[in-house]
Protein backbone atom coordinates (compact mmCIF):
# COMPACT_ATOMS: atom_id res chain seq x y z
CA UNK A 1 0.00 0.00 0.00
CA UNK A 2 1.73 3.09 -1.14
CA UNK A 3 0.46 5.23 1.58
CA UNK A 4 0.64 2.94 4.27
CA UNK A 5 3.47 5.25 6.49
CA UNK A 6 1.03 8.27 6.50
CA UNK A 7 -1.41 6.30 9.34
CA UNK A 8 -1.13 8.63 12.62
CA UNK A 9 2.02 7.89 14.46
CA UNK A 10 3.89 6.65 11.65
CA UNK A 11 6.52 8.09 8.72
CA UNK A 12 8.44 10.82 10.91
CA UNK A 13 11.72 8.96 10.75
CA UNK A 14 12.99 8.85 14.07
CA UNK A 15 16.21 8.12 14.56
CA UNK A 16 15.88 5.80 18.05
CA UNK A 17 19.44 5.97 18.37
CA UNK A 18 19.48 2.56 19.50
CA UNK A 19 23.53 2.05 19.49
CA UNK A 20 24.03 4.22 22.59
CA UNK A 21 21.55 3.11 25.12
CA UNK A 22 24.32 0.34 26.71
CA UNK A 23 26.56 3.06 25.97
CA UNK A 24 27.22 4.79 29.65
CA UNK A 25 29.43 7.18 28.38
CA UNK A 26 27.58 8.27 25.45
CA UNK A 27 24.54 8.28 27.89
CA UNK A 28 26.20 10.35 30.21
CA UNK A 29 27.47 12.87 28.05
CA UNK A 30 23.69 13.12 27.11
CA UNK A 31 22.58 13.99 29.49
CA UNK A 32 25.20 16.38 30.27
CA UNK A 33 24.29 18.35 27.17
CA UNK A 34 22.65 21.46 27.34
CA UNK A 35 20.54 20.95 23.93
CA UNK A 36 19.05 17.35 24.83
CA UNK A 37 15.60 17.60 25.38
CA UNK A 38 12.70 15.61 27.64
CA UNK A 39 9.38 15.09 27.06
CA UNK A 40 7.41 14.54 29.87
CA UNK A 41 3.75 12.78 30.62
CA UNK A 42 1.73 12.98 33.70
CA UNK A 43 -0.67 9.42 33.61
CA UNK A 44 -0.21 8.60 30.22
CA UNK A 45 -0.75 12.16 28.90
CA UNK A 46 1.74 14.02 26.73
CA UNK A 47 2.56 18.00 27.76
CA UNK A 48 1.17 19.82 24.62
CA UNK A 49 1.16 23.80 23.84
CA UNK A 50 -0.79 25.48 20.91
CA UNK A 51 -4.26 25.99 20.08
CA UNK A 52 -5.54 24.01 16.87
CA UNK A 53 -2.16 22.74 15.95
CA UNK A 54 -0.74 21.27 19.04
CA UNK A 55 3.49 20.48 19.80
CA UNK A 56 4.83 18.48 21.66
CA UNK A 57 6.56 19.98 24.64
CA UNK A 58 10.24 19.61 24.99
CA UNK A 59 11.87 20.77 28.37
CA UNK A 60 15.38 21.51 29.29
CA UNK A 61 16.90 19.02 31.75
CA UNK A 62 17.01 21.01 34.06
CA UNK A 63 13.17 22.19 34.30
CA UNK A 64 12.09 22.71 37.87
CA UNK A 65 9.28 20.10 36.74
CA UNK A 66 11.19 17.70 36.38
CA UNK A 67 11.86 17.64 40.53
CA UNK A 68 8.28 15.77 40.05
CA UNK A 69 10.40 12.64 38.43
CA UNK A 70 10.57 9.61 40.50
CA UNK A 71 12.29 7.43 37.89
CA UNK A 72 15.41 7.54 35.47
CA UNK A 73 14.72 8.74 32.16
CA UNK A 74 13.65 6.49 28.79
CA UNK A 75 15.71 7.34 25.83
CA UNK A 76 12.75 7.99 22.79
CA UNK A 77 15.86 9.07 20.45
CA UNK A 78 18.19 12.09 18.80
CA UNK A 79 16.28 15.04 17.02
CA UNK A 80 18.98 17.52 15.14
CA UNK A 81 21.92 15.39 16.77
CA UNK A 82 20.50 15.88 20.19
CA UNK A 83 19.18 13.11 22.44
CA UNK A 84 15.37 13.37 23.17
CA UNK A 85 14.15 11.78 26.73
CA UNK A 86 10.90 10.75 28.20
CA UNK A 87 10.14 11.42 32.07
CA UNK A 88 7.16 10.35 33.53
CA UNK A 89 5.49 12.90 36.46
CA UNK A 90 2.68 10.60 37.33
CA UNK A 91 2.92 10.87 41.43
CA UNK A 92 1.80 14.81 40.84
CA UNK A 93 -1.68 15.44 42.15
CA UNK A 94 -2.80 18.74 40.18
CA UNK A 95 -5.65 20.23 42.83
CA UNK A 96 -9.48 19.50 41.64
CA UNK A 97 -8.51 16.77 39.90
CA UNK A 98 -11.62 14.95 38.52
CA UNK A 99 -10.46 11.16 38.91
CA UNK A 100 -13.51 10.07 37.04
CA UNK A 101 -12.82 11.68 34.00
CA UNK A 102 -9.42 9.66 33.22
CA UNK A 103 -11.02 6.65 32.86
CA UNK A 104 -13.82 8.12 29.71
CA UNK A 105 -14.35 6.59 26.94
CA UNK A 106 -11.95 10.05 25.35
CA UNK A 107 -10.53 11.93 28.56
CA UNK A 108 -11.56 15.45 27.85
CA UNK A 109 -9.66 16.82 30.96
CA UNK A 110 -6.49 18.43 30.84
CA UNK A 111 -4.30 19.03 33.47
CA UNK A 112 -1.17 21.62 34.06
CA UNK A 113 1.55 22.04 36.88
CA UNK A 114 2.70 25.19 38.44
CA UNK A 115 6.07 25.50 37.09
CA UNK A 116 5.02 25.08 33.66
CA UNK A 117 4.37 27.76 31.46
CA UNK A 118 1.21 29.28 30.37
CA UNK A 119 -0.70 27.41 27.83
CA UNK A 120 1.30 24.10 28.49
CA UNK A 121 -0.57 21.29 29.65
CA UNK A 122 -1.20 17.23 29.61
CA UNK A 123 -3.73 16.18 27.19
CA UNK A 124 -5.65 12.46 26.42
CA UNK A 125 -3.36 11.91 23.24
CA UNK A 126 -6.11 9.63 21.24
CA UNK A 127 -8.16 12.93 21.80
CA UNK A 128 -5.14 15.27 20.11
CA UNK A 129 -3.15 12.75 18.39
CA UNK A 130 -4.46 14.32 14.62
CA UNK A 131 -3.54 17.48 15.79
CA UNK A 132 0.34 17.06 16.75
CA UNK A 133 2.60 16.53 13.27
CA UNK A 134 3.96 12.83 12.52
CA UNK A 135 7.21 13.56 14.35
CA UNK A 136 5.74 14.83 17.66
CA UNK A 137 3.31 12.01 17.36
CA UNK A 138 5.63 9.15 17.23
CA UNK A 139 7.71 10.76 20.08
CA UNK A 140 4.31 11.03 22.20
CA UNK A 141 3.40 6.97 21.10
CA UNK A 142 6.92 5.58 21.81
CA UNK A 143 6.90 7.77 25.34
CA UNK A 144 3.57 6.38 26.24
CA UNK A 145 3.67 2.87 25.17
CA UNK A 146 6.96 2.20 27.07
CA UNK A 147 6.47 4.50 30.20
CA UNK A 148 3.27 2.21 30.53
CA UNK A 149 5.54 -0.85 29.55
CA UNK A 150 7.54 -0.26 32.91
CA UNK A 151 4.76 0.92 35.14
CA UNK A 152 3.27 -2.55 34.43
CA UNK A 153 6.04 -4.16 34.58
CA UNK A 154 8.16 -3.65 37.26
CA UNK A 155 8.28 -7.00 38.77
CA UNK A 156 10.34 -10.34 37.02
CA UNK A 157 7.47 -12.95 35.69
CA UNK A 158 9.90 -15.82 36.09
CA UNK A 159 10.44 -15.17 39.90
CA UNK A 160 8.30 -12.35 41.10
CA UNK A 161 11.58 -9.96 42.34
CA UNK A 162 11.67 -5.98 41.90
CA UNK A 163 13.15 -5.93 38.32
CA UNK A 164 16.04 -2.81 37.06
CA UNK A 165 15.85 -0.82 34.47
CA UNK A 166 18.98 -1.17 31.66
CA UNK A 167 19.56 -0.18 28.46
CA UNK A 168 18.42 3.65 29.02
CA UNK A 169 14.91 1.95 29.47
CA UNK A 170 14.06 -0.67 26.54
CA UNK A 171 15.13 -3.51 29.05
CA UNK A 172 14.66 -4.67 32.51
CA UNK A 173 16.55 -6.90 33.92
CA UNK A 174 16.13 -9.01 36.84
CA UNK A 175 18.92 -8.74 40.22
CA UNK A 176 17.60 -11.83 41.68
CA UNK A 177 17.53 -14.69 38.61
CA UNK A 178 19.13 -12.41 36.02
CA UNK A 179 16.38 -12.81 33.38
CA UNK A 180 16.11 -10.11 30.94
CA UNK A 181 12.78 -8.28 30.01
CA UNK A 182 11.85 -6.52 26.53
CA UNK A 183 8.84 -3.94 26.21
CA UNK A 184 5.82 -5.33 25.49
CA UNK A 185 4.19 -5.09 21.75
CA UNK A 186 0.66 -7.14 21.39
CA UNK A 187 -0.07 -7.46 17.74
CA UNK A 188 -3.82 -7.13 16.57
CA UNK A 189 -5.26 -7.42 13.41
CA UNK A 190 -7.94 -4.81 12.23
CA UNK A 191 -9.63 -5.97 9.02
CA UNK A 192 -10.89 -3.94 5.79
CA UNK A 193 -13.73 -7.01 4.91
CA UNK A 194 -15.25 -6.13 1.72
CA UNK A 195 -17.66 -8.07 -0.39
CA UNK A 196 -18.95 -5.98 -3.31
CA UNK A 197 -19.07 -2.55 -2.69
CA UNK A 198 -20.01 -3.13 1.28
CA UNK A 199 -17.64 -3.51 3.74
CA UNK A 200 -18.57 -4.86 7.38
CA UNK A 201 -18.11 -2.78 10.49
CA UNK A 202 -19.03 -3.69 13.87
CA UNK A 203 -19.47 -1.95 17.54
CA UNK A 204 -18.22 -3.09 21.03
CA UNK A 205 -20.38 -2.14 24.43
CA UNK A 206 -19.71 0.70 25.59
CA UNK A 207 -18.85 2.79 22.64
CA UNK A 208 -20.48 5.93 21.56
CA UNK A 209 -23.76 5.86 20.30
CA UNK A 210 -23.41 4.79 16.72
CA UNK A 211 -19.91 4.61 16.59
CA UNK A 212 -18.69 1.69 14.31
CA UNK A 213 -15.52 0.62 13.11
CA UNK A 214 -13.53 -2.17 11.47
CA UNK A 215 -13.13 -5.31 13.37
CA UNK A 216 -9.99 -6.41 15.07
CA UNK A 217 -8.58 -8.71 17.77
CA UNK A 218 -5.26 -10.08 19.13
CA UNK A 219 -3.22 -12.31 16.77
CA UNK A 220 -3.06 -15.76 18.72
CA UNK A 221 0.79 -17.95 19.66
CA UNK A 222 1.51 -20.02 16.57
CA UNK A 223 -0.93 -18.06 14.63
CA UNK A 224 -0.25 -15.89 11.01
CA UNK A 225 -1.35 -12.58 9.92
CA UNK A 226 -3.79 -14.12 7.67
CA UNK A 227 -5.18 -16.85 10.22
CA UNK A 228 -6.01 -14.65 12.47
CA UNK A 229 -8.00 -12.01 10.31
CA UNK A 230 -10.11 -14.90 9.23
CA UNK A 231 -10.26 -16.14 12.86
CA UNK A 232 -11.58 -13.50 13.92
CA UNK A 233 -14.15 -12.61 11.88
CA UNK A 234 -15.88 -15.86 12.01
CA UNK A 235 -15.65 -15.69 15.87
CA UNK A 236 -17.46 -12.17 16.20
CA UNK A 237 -19.54 -11.92 13.10
CA UNK A 238 -19.63 -15.66 11.51
CA UNK A 239 -18.58 -14.60 8.16
CA UNK A 240 -15.74 -16.85 6.69
CA UNK A 241 -13.29 -14.59 4.51
CA UNK A 242 -11.21 -15.93 1.81
CA UNK A 243 -8.02 -13.64 0.45
CA UNK A 244 -6.42 -11.75 2.98
CA UNK A 245 -3.94 -9.20 2.40
CA UNK A 246 -1.63 -6.94 4.54
CA UNK A 247 -2.36 -3.33 3.93
CA UNK A 248 -0.48 -0.90 6.64
CA UNK A 249 0.45 -1.43 10.40
CA UNK A 250 0.06 1.70 13.44
CA UNK A 251 1.74 1.31 16.93
CA UNK A 252 -1.20 2.02 19.01
CA UNK A 253 0.18 2.79 23.10
CA UNK A 254 -3.37 1.92 24.35
CA UNK A 255 -1.72 0.16 25.96
CA UNK A 256 0.70 -1.72 23.81
CA UNK A 257 -0.90 -2.80 20.64
CA UNK A 258 0.39 -3.13 17.07
CA UNK A 259 -2.56 -2.71 14.73
CA UNK A 260 -1.93 -4.65 11.59
CA UNK A 261 -4.67 -3.53 9.40
CA UNK A 262 -5.73 -5.94 6.30
CA UNK A 263 -8.00 -6.40 3.53
CA UNK A 264 -10.25 -9.44 3.42
CA UNK A 265 -12.60 -10.72 0.82
CA UNK A 266 -15.94 -12.00 2.48
CA UNK A 267 -17.07 -15.34 0.90
CA UNK A 268 -20.36 -15.32 2.61
CA UNK A 269 -22.87 -12.00 3.97
CA UNK A 270 -24.97 -13.50 6.76
CA UNK A 271 -23.82 -12.04 9.88
CA UNK A 272 -23.74 -14.12 13.12
CA UNK A 273 -22.58 -12.00 16.19
CA UNK A 274 -20.96 -12.92 19.03
CA UNK A 275 -22.61 -11.26 21.47
CA UNK A 276 -19.67 -11.60 23.77
CA UNK A 277 -17.51 -9.71 21.02
CA UNK A 278 -19.89 -7.56 19.81
CA UNK A 279 -22.63 -6.04 20.18
CA UNK A 280 -23.47 -5.22 16.53
CA UNK A 281 -22.30 -5.96 13.31
CA UNK A 282 -23.51 -4.34 10.07
CA UNK A 283 -22.91 -4.06 6.18
CA UNK A 284 -22.04 -0.53 4.77
CA UNK A 285 -21.80 0.25 1.37
CA UNK A 286 -19.03 3.09 -0.06
CA UNK A 287 -21.98 5.57 -0.25
CA UNK A 288 -22.96 5.61 3.38
CA UNK A 289 -19.64 5.18 4.80
CA UNK A 290 -19.11 8.34 2.56
CA UNK A 291 -22.14 10.49 3.72
CA UNK A 292 -21.19 9.19 6.92
CA UNK A 293 -17.38 10.87 6.77
CA UNK A 294 -19.63 14.23 5.09
CA UNK A 295 -21.52 14.11 8.64
CA UNK A 296 -24.88 13.55 6.15
CA UNK A 297 -26.13 10.54 8.52
CA UNK A 298 -26.82 10.60 12.24
CA UNK A 299 -26.77 6.75 12.50
CA UNK A 300 -23.66 5.95 11.86
CA UNK A 301 -20.22 7.25 13.39
CA UNK A 302 -17.23 6.05 11.41
CA UNK A 303 -14.18 5.45 13.74
CA UNK A 304 -12.25 8.37 15.43
CA UNK A 305 -9.80 10.33 12.86
CA UNK A 306 -6.51 9.24 13.13
CA UNK A 307 -7.27 5.26 14.22
CA UNK A 308 -5.96 3.07 11.36
CA UNK A 309 -9.86 1.70 10.84
CA UNK A 310 -10.87 5.13 9.75
CA UNK A 311 -7.54 5.51 7.63
CA UNK A 312 -8.62 1.77 5.76
CA UNK A 313 -11.93 2.74 5.45
CA UNK A 314 -11.30 6.32 3.23
CA UNK A 315 -8.46 4.77 1.38
CA UNK A 316 -11.01 2.38 0.52
CA UNK A 317 -13.66 4.77 -0.69
CA UNK A 318 -10.51 6.53 -2.37
CA UNK A 319 -9.82 3.62 -4.18
CA UNK A 320 -6.33 3.55 -2.71
CA UNK A 321 -5.42 0.00 -1.34
CA UNK A 322 -3.00 -0.99 -3.76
Amino acid sequence: MRHAEQVTFGGSGLDRAAEIRGDIPALSAAMEDPGTRVVLLWRGKPLVAGDEALSLVRLPLEHPVLAETRAAPILLGREDGYAVFAHDVSGYEPPDLDAAELGRFVDPTEQTHPALAEGQRFAELRRIMTRLDARDAELAATAKAILGWHGSHGFCARCGAASEIFMAGWQRICPSCGAHHFPRTDPVVIMLITRGNRTLMGRSPGWPEGMYSCLAGFVEPGETIEAAVRREVFEEAGIRVGPVRYLASQPWAFPSSLMIGCHGEALEERITIDPAELEDAIWVTREEVAAAYAGETSGLMPARKGAIAQFLLRNWLADRLD
